[in-house]
Parts: structure tokens; C-alpha cells; sequence
């Protein structure tokens, strides 16, 4: 198919090259960059700041100033150790709390001026997908079911997976700074409270546990900085070797009812930035246990900022998952195959003789021809107004690899496919999107107008001409004449395309 060659054209990784991956998380801001050596990144340098952004999170979902403030400077500092490096080598993604905002690109904005690059807001499932794929390159190669937990500040991650591909994945509203905030209140911690934390979380968790349990796993891991505390003290108070175990977080919890109180606590092994929020995470972590029976768990030294990195390598590489995801979600909605490539083909065809006009990237080529194969999702919903349900479907399924920005974007093309187009749907996207946006949608339209007998009939020459506000379309004077219901639709398309901030000229040969 022809995005093959899409991805084909993308710039590769060359040997020697410097990657980033930044992971804007509710606990902590992690960024680590990384040298691409023999197919692999090899980690040079590691930022992280303990930013809490959980803790600032407001009920009606705004952030308070502090916590702004700090997030801001966190990222100010990690744009200047990315300075020059090409955006393509760079990836950064925000998780639960950036999710939760009532207006996340109203932070988004001020974080990427201090970052010098795009932020993307992943989904829970997709923040569950980088973390085993970080995971599982850090660990020994098996064939076996791997289950993988990630106990982050305002969120955690369950992922049972194979190899580097989860199979299971659950992303549950609990997490170290969240928990402790709201089940030990003041910093107090009783043994009543721990109770009620333990019950809460275990009940939270039975929406998936009888799946988990007969998918089952041969070994369980714990990624990211909780599970790593946990560890560290319980080797430090000299209640494992080499894992946690109940008994291990049994003793923890002990330890902390006798201590009482969050602000005098000291634990061997504990590091002091991690006091604040500890009780939380060993409650989510016993709470999981007991409830998934986990008997022994070790600690993983790699998460979502690697599983970032075997990202970029992966998209480079032509092993995008985000193609997958979009071919997955055809064949569940029952797109009929011949009359998507038809269109691709011809989307794509008048892509590339517009392209360099427009300043398009292989990128670019991509997003249409994902576009172009998702246009008719709609149609097993209803045929009325079916670019607007493959745009819902778009907007809100759960889609391996995209980004919630990259979603949107996706679905504002196909949403302003066909009739008048949305512009409120279109200058909802972040601004870097919105270009990309209205020139694919203006080849998507021709290419579905010009495919609209559904037959596998051959294509006049199609000789398009751009500028930024205008496109020329040359057609054999003897096929118009011979296709009156196609001259008709180009006629009426001028004002579809006006919308877009173009003007069609049709003219003939």
C-alpha cells in the first residue's frame, strides 16, 4: 500500500544520534536522553524534579500558582539540556494530572514555550502501553506472561504482557499523592484509616481482577519510583533480598502505623523527597497484592520515559503502532477494504503533487493516509452524519500509540470530510495541528468526491496545483463531459473549501 512508502520516506535514526524523552508525570518531571547506538538508546543523561503537580491539582481542576510555577521552571531546565536537538528526536508526553485539567492547553501552551517542544497528553491505557514497553526491554527475554505495576502520583498502571506487547492494560484513578492526600488526611496515619484505603482501592481494582487473574503471569514487576522506595526500604529494614513481598509491605505498614504521622516519618532506606507521599504507595501496593494475589514482585528499573525512547526508534524504523491501531479499528467497524485503498490511493496521489507547495512531511503523507482509511468508521453506526460518528469514535477510543492532541487531530479530519466543515472542531486543535489539518481534510474531500461511484474504475490524469490559500485542479476536458455528477460535486466543493481558507479553480485540458 502506498503509506508504506509513507513511512519509508521518514528520515531514519542514523548511528550515533541523540533521542529524549520527557515524561511529565503527577509526582515527578523525568527526562533522560540517549545516544542510538547499534539499534538500541543508550541512556547518557537523566533530569528529574520532584514537582508534585497531584498535590496542585484544584477540585474545580485548575493548578495552583506554586505548582505551576515549579512545573514551569522543571521544564524550563530540561529545555536547555534539549536545545538543538531536531524535534523529531524528542518526545514528550503529560499523564493523569495534565489529564485532569478542566483546560489542559492552557498549561500545555506555557509548558512547551519553557520546554522549546510539543507536549502530548497520553490516555491511561496508552501511558500503560509505554511503560511495559520500557519495561519489558529491561527485562530478561521470556516467553511468559509478564505482569507489570506502576504506581504513579495521581494514577497506576496494570499491564499484563508478552515479549513487548501488552495484552491487558488498566490505567485506575489511584495514586501515591492522591492517596495520601485523601486517605490520610493531616498526615495522620491510623490504623482505621489504613483500613478504609486498603477496602476503597481493592473495590476499585475488582473491575478487572478475575480478568488478570486467568490471563495470569509467570513474574510480577513494579516500575517507576514507588515500587523502587518500597524496595529500598524493605531491604534497608532487612525484610527481603531482592523483591517485595505481603510480608515485606506487611512490615512497612507496620513501621508506619507506629511512627503515626507523614511529617516526623523516617524509614531506613527512605529518601527524603519520597516521605511525603510513601504511605500511599505502599496502601496501593498491599491493596494490589491482596487483591490480584501477588506472592513476590521485583523492582524494574525502567518505565515510560524508556519505553518513550523504543517509541521514537520504533516509529522511525517503520514499526509505527499507531498504523496498526488505525487498520485494528477498521476491521472492527467493518470499513470496506477495496473502497478505503481506492481512496488512500488517490488522496495520496494528489498529496504528493501538492506537498512540497504546502510544506508537507512524510508525516504529513501519514496523517492522511491514516485519515483516508478511517473516513467511513461511521458508517456501522449510521450513514446520516457518519463523519461526525467516525469522528466521536475517533475523538474517544482507546488507540495504541496516539496521543489525546493526535486523536483530535485525526478526528477533525474526518469530522469536516464531507458537508459543511467545522471550524470550531478545527481551531480546537493546538495550533502546530491546525494547517496539517485543513490541507488534509481538502484532499480527503476530493479524493472521497472523486471516488464516490464506489467502483474500481480507472482515474482521469489528476493535476493539482497549490498555493497556501488557493488549489488548482486540471481535468481532460472529454472525462468531464463524460462524468456530469463529478462536475456537479466540484462545483458545489468550492464552498466547502472556501471554508477551509481555500479557493478551488477547476479547469480543463
Amino acid at each position: 500500500m502506498q503509506a508504506a512508502s509513507a513511512a519509508s520516506a521518514r528520515p531514519q535514526i542514523a548511528e550515533g544520534e541523540l533521542l529524549a524523552a520527557i515524561d511529565l508525570g503527577s509526582n515527578s518531571f523525568h527526562m533522560v536522553v540517549a545516544r542510538f547506538e547499534h539499534g538500541e538508546p543508550r541512556v547518557i543523561d537523566r533530569l528529574r524534579d520532584t514537582v508534585r503537580m497531584a498535590a496542585g491539582l484544584r477540585a474545580d481542576g485548575t493548578l495552583d500558582a506554586s505548582h505551576r510555577a515549579a512545573a514551569l521552571a522543571s521544564l524550563a531546565r530540561f529545555g536547555q539540556r534539549i536545545a538543538g536537538l531536531p524535534g523529531a528526536r524528542v518526545r514528550a508526553v503529560a499523564t493523569n494530572t495534565v489529564r485532569r485539567l478542566a483546560s489542559p492547553q492552557a498549561f500545555l501552551a506555557a509548558a512547551e514555550v519553557a520546554l522549546g517542544t510539543p507536549v502530548e497528553i497520553v490516555s491511561g491505557r496508552e501511558e500503560g502501553r509505554l511503560i511495559f514497553l520500557g519495561a519489558a526491554h529491561d527485562l530478561p527475554v521470556s516467553r511468559d506472561n509478564r505482569l507489570v505495576i506502576d504506581v504513579g502520583g495521581g494514577s497506576t498502571e496494570f499491564i499484563i504482557g508478552r515479549h513487548v506487547a501488552p495484552e491487558h492494560t488498566e490505567s485506575v484513578q489511584v495514586g501515591c499523592i492522591a492517596s495520601t492526600l485523601r486517605f490520610f488526611p493531616g498526615g495522620k496515619i491510623t490504623r482505621k484509616r489504613w483500613q478504609r484505603a486498603r477496602r476503597e482501592i481493592e473495590v476499585l481494582l475488582q473491575q478487572f481482577v478475575e480478568e488478570y487473574r486467568e490471563a495470569g503471569w509467570a513474574n510480577a514487576y513494579g516500575s517507576s519510583g514507588t515500587a523502587k522506595a518500597i524496595g529500598a526500604v524493605a531491604q534497608a529494614m532487612g525484610l527481603t533480598d531482592d523483591c517485595i513481598t505481603p510480608a515485606a509491605l506487611a512490615g512497612i505498614r507496620e513501621a508506619l502505623l507506629a511512627q503515626g504521622s507523614i511529617q516526623a516519618l523516617k524509614l531506613p532506606g527512605l529518601a527524603e523527597d519520597r516521605t511525603g507521599v510513601f504511605a500511599g504507595g505502599v496502601v496501593i501496593f498491599e491493596a494490589a497484592f491482596e487483591a490480584l494475589g501477588i506472592t513476590r514482585l521485583q523492582v524494574c528499573e525502567s518505565s515510560m520515559r524508556e519505553g518513550l525512547l523504543w517509541d521514537l526508534i520504533g516509529r522511525a524504523g517503520g514499526s509505527d503502532p499507531r498504523a496498526a491501531s488505525i487498520d485494528a479499528l477498521a476491521a472492527r467497524y467493518g470499513v470496506e477494504r477495496a473502497h478505503m485503498r481506492r481512496v488512500e490511493t488517490t488522496a495520496l496521489a494528489l498529496f504528493d503533487q501538492v506537498a512540497k507547495a504546502w510544506k508537507l512531511d512524510p508525516d504529513a503523507r501519514e496523517w492522511l493516509s491514516w485519515a483516508s482509511r478511517a473516513h467511513e468508521l461511521g458508517l456501522a453506526i449510521a450513514h446520516s452524519q457518519h463523519h461526525r460518528h467516525g469522528g466521536y469514535i475517533l475523538r474517544n477510543a482507546d488507540l495504541a500509540g496516539f496521543s489525546r492532541q493526535e486523536q483530535q487531530l485525526l478526528a477533525a479530519i474526518v469530522e469536516c470530510h464531507r458537508r459543511k466543515p467545522d471550524k470550531a472542531v478545527l481551531l480546537a486543535l493546538p495550533t502546530r495541528y491546525r494547517a496539517l489539518a485543513r490541507y488534509a481534510t481538502a484532499l480527503l474531500r476530493l479524493a472521497v468526491l472523486f471516488r464516490r461511484s464506489r467502483r474500481a474504475e480507472p482515474m482521469p490524469p489528476l493535476k493539482l496545483a497549490a498555493t497556501r490559500t488557493r488549489l488548482r485542479l486540471a481535468l481532460p476536458a472529454e472525462w468531464l463531459d463524460e462524468h456530469p455528477l463529478t462536475e456537479a460535486d466540484l462545483e458545489q466543493e468550492k464552498g466547502p473549501m472556501a471554508d477551509l481558507g481555500l479557493e478551488l479553480e477547476l479547469i480543463t485540458y
